[in-house]
C-alpha cells in the first residue's frame, strides 16, 4: 500500500508526464502472482491425464481442474501470447493518475497467470517492455522498472511454490544493475518447474530478435561450422530467443484496447499464430475476456496453408 501511494505521489508531481496524450502500448507491470488453485502449489507439478471433458489432473492426484463448459481441454492452445495495453489510457479515462491504472493493471497479471496455469495452458509469454519504449519520458520508464522489481522480488517465492518457470527474452544488459540480478535469479530459482512456462519479454523487439539469429548463423558459415545449404527455418528458430521454449511458437495472440497491431513483437514466431484483438483495456481483461479469446480460437481451423475441410 506504502509503495502504492510513493507511486501515487511521484506521478502528482509530473503533471506534465501525465498529461501525455501518447498511449502506452506494452506498459511493463507487475507479476505479482494471486493465490493459486490448491492443486497448483505442489512444486514442479506436471499436468497430466487430460480428458475430453476438460479435466486435468495433477501427477496422478486426486483433485481437478474443471475447464468452464464453453471450453474443450483438447483445443486449448498451448502457448499463448499477449500484448497488454491500455493501463493508461483505463486511468485517463477514469481521471486517475497513470501510475494507478498499472497499479490496476497488476491485478491482471495476476489473474491471467492463474488462469493459464489452472485451464491447462503450457506456455504464457507477456510483452512487458519493448525496446522501443525506452523514447518514453525517464520518469515513466523509472517507475515502471521499480514497479516490476519490486513484484518479482515479492513474489518469487511463491513462482518457485506453484511450478512456475521463469524465463526472460529480449536484451537485458540495458535494465537496472539490480533488476538483471533479480532476473538471473528468478531464471535459475524456477528452472526446474514445469507447471506454467511465464516468459517475459523486456526490452524485446522481433525484428532483433530474427537480425541476431541471422547474425549468429552467419557466423557459424564464416567458422566453417556450417554451410549455406544447411540454413533453413529450422535452424533460424533454433537461433531465435523463444529457443529457451518447448512450445516457441504462440498458437494464440491476444491484444487488449482495441489496438490491431503487433507492435514488433515475436515476428517470427506469430507466423501461424491465429490473432484475436479485445477492445478491453488491460485491467479489465479478466476470465470473461480469455475465456472470449480461448472459445474464439478453438472455433477457428488451422489450415498451415492446407486446404480447408
Amino acid at each position: 500500500m506504502a509503495f502504492s501511494l510513493q507511486l501515487h505521489q511521484i506521478f502528482l508531481s509530473h503533471t506534465r508526464f501525465c498529461s501525455q496524450p501518447k498511449s502506452i502500448t506494452n506498459p511493463l507491470i507487475s507479476l505479482k502472482l494471486p493465490s493459486i488453485h490448491p492443486l497448483a502449489v505442489a512444486q514442479n507439478a506436471a499436468i497430466s491425464n487430460i480428458d475430453s471433458a476438460g479435466v486435468a489432473a495433477i501427477d496422478g492426484s486426486a483433485e481437478e481442474v474443471l475447464l468452464p463448459p464453453q471450453l474443450r481441454r483438447e483445443l486449448m492452445p498451448k502457448h499463448v501470447a499477449v500484448i497488454m495495453d491500455g493501463n493508461r489510457r483505463w486511468a485517463k479515462m477514469r481521471g486517475l493518475p497513470v501510475a494507478l491504472g498499472y497499479e490496476a493493471g497488476i491485478r491482471a497479471v495476476r489473474n491471467i497467470i492463474e488462469l493459464c496455469g489452472n485451464w491447462g495452458i503450457r506456455v504464457l509469454t507477456l510483452f512487458a517492455f519493448s525496446s522501443d519504449n525506452w523514447l518514453r519520458p525517464k520518469v515513466e520508464v523509472d517507475i515502471l522498472m521499480s514497479l516490476f522489481e519490486r513484484a518479482l522480488n515479492d513474489e518469487l517465492e511463491n513462482f518457485s511454490r506453484a511450478g512456475i518457470q521463469i524465463s526472460i527474452i529480449g536484451d537485458s544488459s540495458k535494465l537496472p544493475k539490480s533488476l538483471q540480478d533479480l532476473l538471473d535469479k528468478a531464471v535459475k530459482t524456477t528452472k526446474e518447474n514445469s507447471r506454467l512456462h511465464l516468459v517475459v519479454a523486456v526490452n524485446y523487439s522481433g525484428q532483433h530478435d530474427v537480425v541476431q539469429a541471422c547474425q549468429t548463423i552467419a557466423q557459424k558459415v564464416k567458422d566453417g561450422i556450417i554451410e549455406t545449404k544447411d540454413i533453413n527455418s529450422f535452424l533460424i528458430e533454433q537461433e531465435l530467443q523463444t529457443n529457451c521454449i518447448d512450445f516457441p511458437c504462440p498458437d494464440l495472440l491476444i491484444r487488449t484496447s482495441g489496438e490491431l497491431r503487433l507492435s514488433n513483437f515475436l515476428l517470427w514466431q506469430l507466423a501461424y499464430a491465429e490473432l484475436f484483438f479485445s477492445h478491453s483495456h488491460w485491467p479489465d481483461f479478466g476470465e470473461a475476456e480469455l475465456m472470449e479469446a480461448l472459445s474464439s480460437f478453438q472455433q477457428r481451423q488451422r489450415r498451415y496453408g492446407r486446404q480447408s475441410s
